[in-house]
């Protein structure tokens, strides 16, 4: 089978699934990315394509995140004419919608199958949109912009003869008329790798060291911003330290921005926040590890007491499962599509996004009292095993999708 996987930052959500196709000896597997790949996936023939012109300074605005992604779409075109030219035809295309690389693709290849990973659909009620009224509101010129923002995942439905989601929640942000063609398959967790370990040491920048068993609070995400809701952790903090006072926190993440926007006043949400909570917090016992390395961050993971997660409905992250499957304790907000793998008192806890001082209290008492917590651990490990598992459940899915749509 010839395999076309597009990605702008090949491998993302197609690591694990490129490297098996690509294990397989009587598969051609080839990836078009516009960044140099960010995990080794061997046997995988990369090819790279960059945009030939910049956006237009003129454009109406709600047009211009389109004409960014047909401008991707067509450098992704580019490097597929020449793939052309060289023999080869994919049988399947799989594809990330969501930055325009797909868009011109079945015209190169019209006899491929296409199957589009399906994140996230824009909407105005009921989702991200305007869930946070600190940042944003409600507005007709809001709408619009989510609106025209859509036009680029609607070419892809044109072309897909398949799709899936890594969640429920997510797949139902999808209009109503594919759901149908649209399977639903987590990205999976690697729980051979992500495991407890009652020894597990992470030693900190400065020299220090703490160890499972220890009072340590984690915070983890791509970036710091409100998404992810850190402007609420921080806020909570000041209670959590008062309340905990051998409390050590770890933060895992960039200074960058994944969704939303910037600080109005310029530098970062970290700069924001200390700036507004910095005066009453013990910076000492706050560890700033910015990102690091993956085995660095499992063992983040293993010495954690508490583990905060917080999001807007939204796309779900990773880091979350991960935290389960350690067998941490995760304390997480009461928005899908957390909601989809987390029960209050079961396989972790839930609080309202906003309520600042039931986080504070819920976290307090979490690195206070571990020991009432210990079954909730074990099912949220048992719940990934169960549901989640890379090797076991969601790769072999994928795969059998991926065969089943090659097949059409």
């Amino acid at each position: 089978m010839k395999i076309l996987f597009v990605h702008q930052n090949f491998p993302g959500q197609f690591r694990y699934s490129a490297s098996a196709l690509a294990a397989d000896s009587r598969n051609q597997v080839v990836a078009l990315s516009i960044n140099p790949p960010a995990y080794p996936t061997p046997g995988v023939t990369i090819v790279s394509y960059k945009p030939r012109r910049n956006s237009s300074k003129d454009i109406h605005p709600l047009a211009a995140d389109f004409e960014t992604k047909v401008i991707r779409g067509e450098a992704a075109a580019g490097a597929a004419i020449e793939l052309r030219k060289k023999g080869f035809s994919p049988d399947i295309i799989i594809a990330h919608p969501g930055w325009g690389e797909h868009m011109f693709l079945k015209d190169i290849w019209p006899k491929a199958r296409v199957l589009l990973f399906l994140e996230f659909f824009y909407r105005a009620e009921g989702y991200d949109y305007a869930f946070d009224p600190e940042f944003s509101s409600d507005s007709l010129q809001g709408r619009t912009r989510l609106r025209a923002k859509n036009a680029n995942l609607l070419t892809g439905f044109d072309v897909m003869d398949w799709g899936y989601s890594p969640t429920q929640w997510q797949k139902s942000s999808l209009p109503a008329r594919f759901h149908d063609h649209v399977s639903v398959i987590f990205d999976g967790i690697d729980t051979a790798f992500i495991t407890p370990d009652a020894e597990a040491v992470f030693e900190l920048p400065d020299g220090r060291s703490v160890r499972q068993g220890d009072e340590v609070l984690t915070f983890v995400n791509r970036n710091m911003e409100p998404y992810r809701g850190f402007h609420i952790f921080m806020r909570a903090l000041p209670a959590i330290q008062k309340a905990r006072p051998n409390a050590v926190t770890l933060i895992v993440g960039g200074e960058e921005v994944s969704y939303g926007a910037k600080p109005a006043e310029g530098g970062g949400w970290k700069d924001v926040m200390l700036k507004e909570v910095g005066d009453k917090l013990d910076l000492s016992r706050i560890v700033f590890l910015g990102r690091i390395p993956y085995p660095a961050y499992r063992q983040v993971l293993r010495v954690s007491r508490a583990h905060a997660y917080l999001t807007y409905p939204f796309v779900l992250s990773w880091s979350m499962l991960e935290s389960m499957a350690a067998e941490n304790l995760v304390i997480a907000s009461a928005t899908p599509p957390v909601t989809e793998v987390i029960r209050t008192g079961e396989n972790g806890i839930l609080v309202d996004f906003f309520d600042v001082g039931d986080w504070a209290r819920k976290i307090a008492r979490a690195l206070e009292k571990p020991q009432d917590y210990t079954d909730m651990r074990r099912k949220a490990r048992a719940d990934i095993l169960a549901k989640y598992d890379l090797q076991t459940i969601c790769l072999p899915e994928q795969l059998k999708l991926i065969r089943r749509v090659a097949a059409m």
